[in-house]
């Protein structure tokens, strides 16, 4: 009896781990996949960001027909959960570009940009169609983010930084940072990360609903952050560049990672040596899951020629360590850049989207999923 016993139990610990061995092989082959923009969508387009709601919606926003009908023409795009089609937007012929896109609900969606004279414009989705509202008066929008029931712009109004909250009448100015910001995480009213520099170098600040506390992550001049990812009270995560001094035009920057612990930010080690870390995003626990890693480049053994080869475009992190992924090859294009995330919710899925160079000098938009 105890014999059949044990080989039982040892038949059904070898079945748990084949499939603990096949799940993770089958983890370890997944790679990102490119997915095809519209027939209709011009050359010289690009898209900016990118926001999803589940495996059947998501928007994509940039602009097309950049140079050719200069300055282009705002862009968005709709994915149905087969492929993405080209949205139609309130003031056809309006020349422009979106900049940025995010949402409360599936319902509630917004996406701010600028006209060919740099005018704000302000576009707001109601579960039907997208309609024009009325942006804050003499601001130029830049991003729009969400997050913790919360919906805040950052935009500049006469050459100052400003962060504006939507409390349910309008849009009314909250107090900024010292310098610049260009991400932000909202967990809550109470409860916003920001990601931007000054003239001392890369900071993060925290909001509690009352003021700032603003931290200099890096000193190295020139460096910066905008990106900024919050787990928890004693995790926050902030990515960007880590700057330069001097050197030949077209000189390779360092990326930035760093990270918070409760007490202090740390400088965290990547596998690439070269590049702008341009895109935090979590998984459904809210911990980090991946890194986008603009124009990535790194170091080839010493001897090499090149010296310099390129380098991963997206880092996987499994709570210890980092895995590098390439992006796939384009027929027709090279490397993409701007590479920015938009999980989908309650899965492994994850969208980036970006601009990929384009034959004899021209880009192309860029769509890639994973999962």
């Amino acid at each position: 009896m105890a014999r059949r016993l044990l080989a039982a139990a040892l038949a059904v610990a070898l079945t748990l781990l084949t499939a603990m061995t096949s799940a993770a092989a089958e983890a370890g082959s997944a790679s990102w996949q490119h997915v095809p923009v519209p027939a209709q969508v011009r050359p010289q387009a690009g898209l900016n960001d990118a926001v999803a709601f589940g495996p059947d919606r998501a928007w994509a926003v940039g602009t097309d027909a950049v140079g050719r009908e200069a300055p282009g023409f705002p862009l968005m795009l709709r994915w149905d959960g087969t492929a993405w089609q080209r949205q139609g937007l309130p003031g056809a012929g309006r020349q422009g570009e979106l900049l940025s896109v995010a949402a409360t609900s599936p319902s509630a969606a917004w996406a701010v940009g600028r006209d060919s004279t740099g005018g704000a414009r302000l576009l707001r989705f109601d579960g039907d169609a997208w309609h024009e509202a009325r942006p804050p008066g003499g601001v130029a929008l830049t991003k729009v983010v969400t997050g913790g029931g919360e919906t805040w712009l950052i935009g500049s109004r006469d050459g100052a930084q400003v962060l504006l909250r939507r409390d349910g009448r309008g849009w009314r100015d909250t107090p900024a940072p010292p310098g610049a910001v260009y991400g932000l995480h909202i967990k809550a009213a109470d409860d916003v990360w920001a990601a931007g520099e000054t003239h001392s170098g890369a900071a993060v600040s925290h909001w509690d609903g009352q003021a700032w506390e603003q931290t200099i992550v890096s000193g190295f001049p020139r460096s910066a952050v905008g990106s900024v990812l919050a787990v928890s009270k004693t995790e926050v995560w902030a990515g960007g560049t880590a700057g330069f001094v001097g050197g030949p035009v077209g000189k390779p920057i360092p990326p930035l990672l760093v990270r918070w612990d409760g007490q202090t930010w740390s400088r965290v080690t990547v596998p690439t040596d070269f590049g702008g870390i341009t895109s935090l995003t979590p998984r459904a626990s809210g911990e980090l899951a991946w890194v986008a890693v603009s124009r990535s480049q790194k170091r080839d053994v010493p001897g090499s020629y090149p010296p310099i080869v390129p380098g991963p475009d997206f880092l996987s992190w499994d709570g210890s360590s980092f895995t590098g992924h390439s992006e796939p090859a384009v027929a027709g294009e090279g490397e993409s850049s701007a590479l920015r995330l938009a999980p989908v919710p309650g899965t492994a899925t994850v969208w980036s989207v970006g601009r990929a160079e384009g034959p004899e000098g021209t880009f192309a938009p860029r769509i890639l999923r994973f999962g």
